[in-house]
């Protein structure tokens, strides 16, 4: 993926590098780390959350430099000489390990680790997650969209409502979930995305007649005509002039393709133009809805009004994650020098699972995702019988025999990515193959079922010794 800068290493927030250059004066440079990075809550109160932006966060991480510019910048705003040489020839050295992309995820697991020395790790937190957090909302939209479409086909058509050059990942990030094309030209070129596009009513206006419009439109485009049928009048001109241009276009070897509704009462209108299609003899030619379109209205239009609609054209909504304005994937430190830390709060949510962790799937009976079950690295798995309810222990699952997989994969080595690149194609059907082993009731929009996620007895008991001692050694230092 191409970016829009020379180097990276200012892409991050300013206390990464305070934090940093504190690192490096007061002897921990070197010191090893490993940080998690998970999510505390499903977006859109639904039941799952689809994992993206992977490549794109490996692609800008081999960018993430400090050119000459960079460092001048950094020595206006206060930063010491000795720390600006280091930055000089910074590069990420450190190993990943991560999930795939397109993978079915849920709230709390460790779904990417990072390991390295602190400054490394330190650096790239923003960017890690602002590309994650940002593609895995889109992508979780882009599927529940496709969930209700079916073999109905949507496009993004977003980019002149998402967050400036938020749009680039959004469009990936829609058809990693289900999209099969882009408006957005640039994401097309960047990630091999097919992109597409009808005409505005600003096209239609700038004629003297909107059968003037289309018979242009259909002379220029001829392999690829749709039509936007509601500028003036969809029932009484638009469809009707849609269809008179269709009949010369067969006269002259050609086909219409579609007409685009864009306003008004979708379900009403496309079932009437649907009508007068097929008694003009025009059953070839499809319907395709836009407008402030999001998986609600789109499942209404479908299944409850049995609207005559073939394809979606989605944009602001779709791209912007509304109604969720942001994945709250946060990114936390969980060792240092071999020694695992954790953070404790009064918020039990806040609270970290200390410690190098592997991520288990189990599957029941049926072949479905039961449980994901944390456990340290190094544990032997096939000596543990149950998993336990991270806060209320009381709560257990046997998974003793069950068949799992492992989730964590390494896929940077030293600073070197061994991931293989993926077409967004591929990406998008492992999602729909995983998606496929996930019980329905947690699909499901309207209060889904909660997906169960344990950790092992001896993550348990290590967390809740550690988190003893760290309040022990609170009270001793309030009171000597």
């Amino acid at each position: 993926m191409a970016t829009f800068f020379n180097s990276l290493g200012l892409y991050t927030d300013f206390y990464e590098l305070s934090m940093a250059q504190g690192y490096f004066y007061c002897g921990k440079k070197e010191d090893t780390s490993t940080f998690d990075y998970y999510f505390r809550t499903n977006p859109f109160k639904g039941g799952f959350t689809v994992f993206a932006g992977l490549q794109d966060f490996l692609d800008l991480l081999s960018n993430f430099t400090f050119g000459d510019s960079d460092l001048e910048y950094l020595e206006k705003h206060g930063f010491k000489p000795e720390f600006l040489k280091y930055l000089k020839n910074f590069k990420f050295l450190g190993n990943i390990f991560s999930m795939q992309e397109g993978e079915i995820v849920f709230p709390n697991v460790p779904i990417l680790r990072v390991e390295g020395n602190i400054i490394e790790c330190q650096l790239i937190e923003s960017l890690l997650l602002n590309i994650l957090n940002f593609e895995s909302l889109i992508a979780t939209k882009a599927f529940r969209i496709k969930l209700v479409t079916g073999k109905k086909i949507f496009s993004d058509f977003g980019l002149r409502r998402a967050q400036g050059f938020g749009a680039i990942h959004a469009s990936r990030a829609a058809v990693i979930g289900g999209a099969t094309s882009t408006s957005n030209v640039l994401a097309g070129k960047m990630f091999g995305i097919p992109v597409s596009g009808t005409q505005a009513h600003s096209w239609v206006q700038s004629f003297d007649s909107e059968l003037e419009a289309f018979r242009t439109y259909a002379d220029l485009n001829q392999g690829n005509t749709v039509l936007l049928v509601d500028t003036f009048d969809t029932l009484n001109s638009g469809v009707p002039n849609a269809i008179k241009v269709a009949k010369e276009m067969e006269e002259n070897g050609h086909r219409l393709k579609a007409i685009r509704l864009d306003s008004g009462d979708l379900a009403y209108l496309s079932k009437k133009a649907r009508k007068m299609l097929d008694e003009a003899g025009l059953k070839s030619v499809k319907i395709i809805a836009s407008n402030q379109l999001n998986e609600y209205v789109i499942k209404s239009l479908l299944k409850d009004q049995n609207a005559a609609i073939d394809a979606f054209g989605i944009g602001t909504e779709l791209v912007t994650g509304k109604s969720d304005a942001a994945l709250d994937g946060v990114y936390k430190l969980v060792e240092i020098n071999g020694k695992p830390k954790m953070k404790i709060s009064e918020n039990i949510e806040k609270i970290t699972q200390p410690c190098k962790k592997q991520v288990y799937r189990f599957f029941d009976n049926n072949g479905n995702f039961f449980r994901d079950g944390i456990f340290l690295q190094n544990e032997n798995i096939e000596e543990t019988d149950m998993i336990y309810h991270p806060v209320y222990p009381e709560k257990n699952t046997r998974i003793k025999n069950l068949t799992k997989e492992a989730l964590l994969q390494q896929v940077v080595s030293n600073g070197k990515i061994m991931l293989a690149r993926l077409p967004l194609a591929e990406i998008h059907k492992y999602l729909v193959t995983r998606a496929g082993f996930l019980p329905n009731e947690h699909k499901r929009f309207i209060s889904p079922h909660l997906y169960k996620v344990g950790i092992s007895k001896k993550l348990l008991e290590f967390r809740n010794m550690l988190s003893n001692q760290i309040k022990l050694n609170i009270e001793l230092n309030k009171n000597g």
